[in-house]
């Protein structure tokens, strides 16, 4: 089994390569204001998720420099992961809120939905 998951998460690696999509292009000034507002967040992730990919592609797609936590492979962030966000689940965005307070965010479509409500993208 351990095999089959090895040779399926590299299929889906290369199709990623493949077809990765290309990066909206903003004004600096726009893409500077993102980019102080996605300071805060970072995802949990394992690379060959396909769920990950997805949310991977997306933040892509709409130049979203959010910072990618390899959940998998690094025990500290595992941890943390099931510590604070409750669950070993990926993806997963952690958004730091303005008054310090931490949000979990589960499901790939669910952090797909929320990162384009607060960018307003289409």
């Amino acid at each position: 089994m351990k095999v089959i998951r090895w040779v399926l998460g590299q299929i889906i690696l290369i199709l990623d390569f493949l077809t990765s999509p290309k990066a909206v292009v903003r004004e600096a000034e726009e893409q500077r204001a993102i980019d102080d507002v996605t300071a805060s967040m970072s995802i949990y992730q394992f690379k060959t998720c396909p769920f990950c990919v997805k949310v991977r592609r997306e933040l892509k797609r709409h130049a979203l420099h959010i910072e990618l936590r390899d959940a998998k492979n690094d025990a500290e962030l595992k941890a943390e992961l099931v510590r604070e966000g409750g669950r070993h689940k990926v993806p997963c965005l952690r958004i730091e809120k303005p008054d310090n307070s931490v949000e979990w965010l589960y499901e790939s479509n669910d952090i797909i939905a929320y990162l384009k409500n607060q960018f307003n993208l289409a």
